[in-house]
């Protein structure tokens, strides 16, 4: 008989365990809802699966009244297009400045501190500064998901090169590589897929800031929609976004995680 340690489930398995928790929250939120109601018809904490039903109807099929735009689809289109901008971005300087720092001493002793100093601060303590500096407009908010994770992402990029084994870059010297060589053709490719794997790490915190940074200041987007109807207390509308978001964060992770499969199969097969 196996140890329970040593046992694994099966495809089928694997799904019924992960839906099982979904479907355990399901419940406990209808047992829980039906409760409220029962109690208070008007209760507004835990709506009827009716009432989501025709919110979603409402944001997602029906044309507003005052502007005669689809809102869930607007508001997604408009955080998705923040949320791509800035991640691109953060990517893009994180890969860059962590490879340098991670390959080239005289570059690591002199931005290290630097890097890791913004990465300790706050981003969410600077928004204030943020808007004074860029303004109320899209700017601010792609800049906030920018300064939230591209020490993050520098920093796991500069550990990544430095964990390159001494041997490899030896062996390229002696081959008569240069620095500009060693970089584009040993450091470059193996640090790719651990970028990838640094961006679905830093994607909850980019949809937090997305989200704080459309509270505050945005006309349209989801973080926007969830902080205006919160005064009317309004759960039918505020619960369905929250799941939406959570369903956007998971087809992007899902899908940068079935790419890096697809096109770093030696860097998976060797995990």
């Amino acid at each position: 008989m196996k140890k329970l340690i040593n046992r694994e489930p099966g495809r089928v398995g694997k799904w019924a365990l992960g839906l099982l928790p979904f479907v355990l929250l399901a419940i406990c939120y209808l047992v829980a809802s039906d409760a409220r109601l029962e109690a208070n018809p008007n209760d507004k904490l835990l709506p009827a699966m009716s009432s989501f039903v025709d919110a979603i109807d409402r944001m997602a099929f029906e044309p507003s009244k005052r502007t005669g735009e689809y809102q869930l689809w607007v508001d997604t289109v408009a955080s998705l297009k923040r949320l791509a901008l800035g991640v691109l971005i953060s990517a893009s300087i994180g890969l860059v400045f962590g490879i340098a720092t991670g390959t080239i001493p005289y570059l690591r002793a002199g931005f290290s501190p630097l890097i890791t100093g913004l990465s300790l601060v706050p981003p969410m303590a600077i928004l204030p500064v943020l808007f004074i500096i860029f303004g109320l407009g899209e700017l601010a908010k792609v800049m906030l998901i920018i300064i939230g994770i591209t020490p993050f992402i520098i920093r796991d990029m500069q550990q990544r090169a430095e964990e390159i084994p001494a041997e490899q870059v030896i062996k390229m010297q002696t081959l008569g590589a240069n620095t500009w060589q060693i970089v584009l053709r040993l450091v470059w490719p193996q640090v790719m897929p651990r970028l990838l794997s640094a961006v679905r790490l830093s994607l909850g915190s980019a949809w937090l800031f997305l989200i704080a940074a459309e509270a505050i200041a945005a006309t349209e987007g989801l973080g926007y929609r969830i902080f205006l109807v919160r005064r009317y207390l309004a759960m039918d509308t505020i619960l369905p976004y929250v799941v939406w978001i959570t369903f956007l964060a998971f087809i992007i992770d899902f899908t940068l995680a079935r790419y890096s499969r697809w096109r770093y199969p030696w860097f998976h097969g060797a995990q």
